[in-house]
Order: C-alpha cells, then structure tokens, then sequence
C-alpha cells in the first residue's frame, strides 16, 4: 500500500505507554487469542475475562506498566493516522454528494487497556468502535496478532480493519446502528445475530467502498494488497474462528459473517465503490 506520503490525521488520540500491558497468557491457544475470537464472534469480552480470570488464566489485578515503544510500534502509529485521514478524505466527499456532512471520528491508541464510553476495554478484544464517543480503539499489538495467529499479514490487511470500524462510525452517523439495535432487543438470540451479521457485513462493504474511492483519487493500492485485505476478511469470518476455537462451525452462532460472506461484501464495496451496494439487509441472499 502506498500510504507514506499521504496526510496525517489531526484525529489520532496517542495514549500508548499510558495503560497497562496485557496479563499473563494461559495454556493452550492463549488468552490473548481466545478474547480476540470472542470479541469478533460477538462475546461480551469482559464476561471472558471474568471467567478466564476465575480459572486462574489471568490475573486482572496484576497487570504491569507499559514496555517502551519501538521504532516499528510508532511506524505502524504513523500509518494509523494516514489510514485514518484517507478515510476521513473518502467519507467527507461522499456524504457531501449526499447532502450532508461528514463527523470525523477520533482514533485512540492504547497499550493494554483503555477507558472509554463504552466501558474499560483490554486490548485483547481487538480493535473496536465505540457509539458513544464515536471513536475508534486500537491497540497495535492487535497487528501482531492479526499476522501470527490469524494468519493475516500486510498494511492493506491492517487499513482493511481500520476501515472496517470507521464503517460502524458511518452507519452509527446514517442511523443504521440505531435501528438495528432496536430490531435486535424485539428478536431472538439467532435472529438477532442474523441483524449483527447484516451489520458487520455492511461494515466490510463499506469498507471496500473506502478503498475504492481512495484508490481512484490517490492510487494507494499495489500490487497483493487487495490479496492482503481478503485474507484478512476470510481468516476472522465466524466460521474460520469458530473451527479454530473449537473444532466445529455453529451457523446460528454467527456474529460477524462467514470467510465467504465477508469476502463478498468487501468485494461488493471495492468494484462498486457505492454505498447504496452495501445494503446487506434489503439483499436476498448474504
């Protein structure tokens, strides 16, 4: 991806060194991967926690100050915050050709945890966007694990996600959360994970919509990295996690979409570049 001689973003909260690391990793797959499995199949990451932490994988009270920051930990910040003003550039233009004005996002780095409107948060959940204070958190360490234990590595993969939860702030400022938070308190459990998985889905979507409109203008895309990106959507789809965490896929289960979905709808927003493609709940078919 071509991003280092793009804009910086104003927008870009530094409070790295200022949490706490992550506590002590358990057995087996680890507590670290278990909770960013959980967090994208829609698991309340506390409530993992509290119940890793009862069984003695962790320890929530013992959590030790922040190592120093690395040369390659404030290149990736740097990136953050070019990804970031591409986004704000592509999503400004497009509500504008729709009549209406584009509220930028802030984006918080943090290192081990973090507070916000939603709660405190560790960075084991993953990357997350916050209603409340319309804000995007990331902990870079999140990266990592993104490329050696998901299997999915590359700076076209790591803009995929960001995109991907500036998408939630594009639907939280067209309403769309609103609405389906509202559909989903009057369902079922599966029907309301149905709603979350046409949530999520649109988020890929327009996640691609970013990449499309940010290309024509800027030409950040090389070579691989719509490869990058697709990986990516496959290696964190329900299914992939859930064969991963535990051996056997549950369809109603599903938060976030399929490897397949996820592909798709990022696809759709890439080679169509409209957001008016990313309507996953009027489509026949996810």
């Amino acid at each position: 991806m071509r991003w280092r001689d793009g804009r910086r973003s104003d927008n870009v909260e530094d409070q790295r060194g200022s949490g706490v690391s992550k506590g002590v990793i358990g057995g087996g797959i680890g507590v670290l991967i278990i909770l960013v499995i959980g967090f994208l199949m829609g698991a309340d990451p506390m409530t993992l926690l509290n119940v890793i932490a009862g069984e003695g994988g962790i320890s929530l009270d013992g959590l030790t100050p922040s190592a120093p920051l690395s040369a390659a930990d404030n290149e990736s910040a740097d990136f953050v915050s070019v990804v970031l003003a591409d986004t704000e550039d592509t999503w400004q233009v497009i509500f504008q050709q729709r009549g209406m004005i584009y509220q930028q996002p802030k984006l918080v780095l943090f290192t081990g945890g973090v507070e916000s409107a939603c709660g405190f948060a560790q960075s084991a959940i993953g990357p997350f966007y916050c209603p409340g204070d319309q804000k995007v958190y990331i902990d870079l360490d999140f990266y990592r694990e993104l490329k050696d234990q998901l299997g999915a590595p590359g700076d076209f993969a790591q803009a995929y996600v960001i995109s991907h939860e500036v998408g939630h702030h594009v639907q939280n400022l067209l309403g769309t959360s609103d609405r389906v938070q509202r559909l989903q308190s009057q369902s079922s459990e599966v029907t309301a994970n149905k709603y979350s998985v046409m949530l999520e889905l649109q988020a890929d979507c327009y996640a691609g919509v970013w990449a499309n409109h940010a290309d024509k203008q800027r030409q950040i895309i090389e070579a691989g990295d719509i490869e990058e990106a697709m990986n990516a959507a496959a290696k964190i789809g329900d299914d992939a996690l859930q064969e991963q965490s535990q051996g056997y896929v549950v369809p109603d289960a599903f938060t976030h979409g399929s490897s397949a979905q996820r592909m798709q709808w990022f696809n759709a927003g890439l080679t169509g570049g409209d957001i008016d493609s990313c309507d996953t709940f009027s489509a026949a078919v996810l």
